[in-house]
């Protein structure tokens, strides 16, 4: 990835079998990347199954273009990430984790019952005729829906908070502290100068590259709408994922790979697949849930690998909440979507 991100410290022998395992899992994922992206250029229909609004005018290869220059907007993030933590404390995030083969019967347990929280949230979600609970709510950044209900978002809300983030927080805060799960600073003041550095450029990026709407709303209005849509999307996306993700599951990552390589891709592919039942994912043949998987991971592995990266260096679960989350890219984007939904005037 350009920076060597292996951060937990041991005997020499364990870091080298460390940097192999890293090695190999890089080659992997990147193999993994250049396929997929060789294979949608090849198979990919012009016309896209998905309901993207903001998107519908682009064609498979300007997204394949858009998706890489994400990714190495990512990296950089990475490196920045990197730069600015490289003579703060180890946080010894390691040493945070349980044992391996309790590590594996929690890590498993918990990922099982994500998948059974996503399945829940497709079936509550269809019995009202509802877009399927995911960890993102139906328009959020490829454009507004405009057949989403106001019922629709608080139980979307309501729903992720209780599944991803209030029932896991409350059986492992039973098991562990604070410290343990990344909810307590070991360094305020790099954590800070991190939230700090890395808000100001992804709101640049997401504000020139991104284009984002809200803007053009009246001064009332966007204030209104920003402050809900914060609100909201803290509930429904913030705190889920951090919890679920980033403050349990990366630890333990760790723990059973030995690998801040590997963790980071694997952390960014939990988050990915939390995002499944995206609104707009088609499932409706073969060849088109193969295209949503596939730009599912093209959209969110990379923002789950800086999640999971800036979780590893500074060991607090908080850091990419308010750095690259909470306030960028949703409060940026989705307030024209929520401002539409609750008619906010």
């Amino acid at each position: 990835m350009g920076v060597d991100i292996e951060t937990p410290r041991g005997s020499e022998g364990l870091q080298r079998q460390s940097r192999r395992s890293a090695r190999g899992i890089l080659r992997t994922a990147i193999a993994a990347w250049v396929g997929a992206n060789v294979a949608v250029a090849l198979t990919a229909p012009d016309d896209l199954p998905f309901d993207w609004p903001a998107r519908a005018d682009s064609a498979p290869w300007e997204l394949l273009l858009e998706t890489n220059l994400a990714l190495i907007q990512v990296l950089l993030m990475i490196g920045v990430v990197y730069w600015l933590t490289r003579r703060r404390p180890d946080p010894r995030v390691l040493d945070r984790a349980p044992e391996r083969t309790r590590a594996l019967r929690e890590t498993v347990g918990l990922l099982a019952y994500g998948a059974l929280g996503l399945g829940g949230g497709f079936v509550l979600a269809r019995a009202f005729g509802w877009h399927p609970f995911g960890l993102h709510l139906a328009g959020s950044l490829v454009g507004t829906h405009e057949h989403v209900a106001r019922a629709e978002v608080l139980a979307w809300a309501g729903y992720n908070l209780v599944v991803y983030a209030v029932v896991p927080l409350i059986y492992f805060r039973r098991r562990y502290s604070p410290t343990a799960l990344g909810l307590r600073s070991t360094a305020p003041r790099n954590d800070l100068l991190v939230i700090g550095v890395v808000l100001v450029l992804e709101t640049w990026f997401q504000v020139v590259v991104g284009r984002p709407d809200l803007f053009e709303l009246p001064a009332g209005q966007l204030l209104r709408g920003a402050s809900l849509t914060f609100a909201l999307y803290f509930v429904g996306t913030v705190l889920p994922a951090m919890v679920f993700v980033y403050a349990i599951l990366i630890p333990r990552f760790l723990r059973l790979t030995g690998s801040a390589t590997a963790t980071v891709l694997y952390g960014g592919l939990t988050y990915a697949g939390l995002h499944l039942w995206d609104a707009w994912t088609s499932f409706d043949s073969p060849g088109s849930a193969a295209l949503s998987v596939v730009f599912v991971v093209f959209t969110y592995l990379g923002p789950g690998m800086v999640k999971s990266f800036l979780t590893l260096r500074t060991g607090n679960a908080w850091v990419h909440v308010w750095a690259y989350h909470a306030f960028s890219p949703h409060t940026l984007i989705d307030t024209p979507h929520i401002v539409e939904v609750f008619r906010v005037r």
